[in-house]
């Protein structure tokens, strides 16, 4: 096996595990991002943090009128779940992708623009940009879902759901 399929299943699986841990952290409030009293378990919203306090960029009026939103609660708790299960077993990338990259978007306009830490691009664009290249490319080596997911009636039907 060459080594493209090796690197394109490490970046998928990485990226799953940075959507699905964010959203274990923000269920559980295991204390890294979420701390245990703000998890979404205990009545806390996944959303408040981020667009009440580290929002202010140019849309953040915007932003902080989503803050602990309950759609937006579990829109976004869906979305990690939903991208980083993909991801991890290898199915529905381009599903995946779609929603992935539409999440990153918005976390990127809502920082500061131009970002702070580098004026041309921070890391939501780097992971926006690897989501593309395995919606593109295929979940690589070891997706162990994958076959059966392809060889599922809708998907061979409607090429969105590869």
């Amino acid at each position: 096996m060459s080594a493209l399929p090796k690197f394109l299943a490490f970046v998928r699986l990485s990226l799953g595990w940075i959507f699905l841990w964010a959203f274990v952290d923000k269920l559980f409030g295991l204390g890294f991002a979420t701390k245990p009293e703000n998890a979404w378990l205990n009545g806390g919203s996944p959303t408040t943090g981020f667009l009440s306090k580290a929002v202010d960029g140019p849309f953040a009026g915007f932003f902080h009128s989503l803050a602990g939103v309950s759609a937006v609660d579990w829109l976004f708790m869906l979305g990690l779940a939903g991208v980083g299960i993909a991801l991890i077993l290898g199915i529905a990338l381009r599903l995946a992708a779609i929603a992935g990259v539409t999440m990153l978007l918005l976390m990127f306009l809502a920082l500061s623009l131009p970002p702070d830490n580098n004026p041309i691009l921070d890391e939501h664009l780097v992971y926006a940009g690897l989501l593309v290249g395995v919606a593109l490319l295929g979940p690589g080596a070891w997706a162990p879902a994958s076959k059966w997911w392809a060889g599922l009636a809708l998907v061979k039907k409607i090429p969105l759901l590869r």
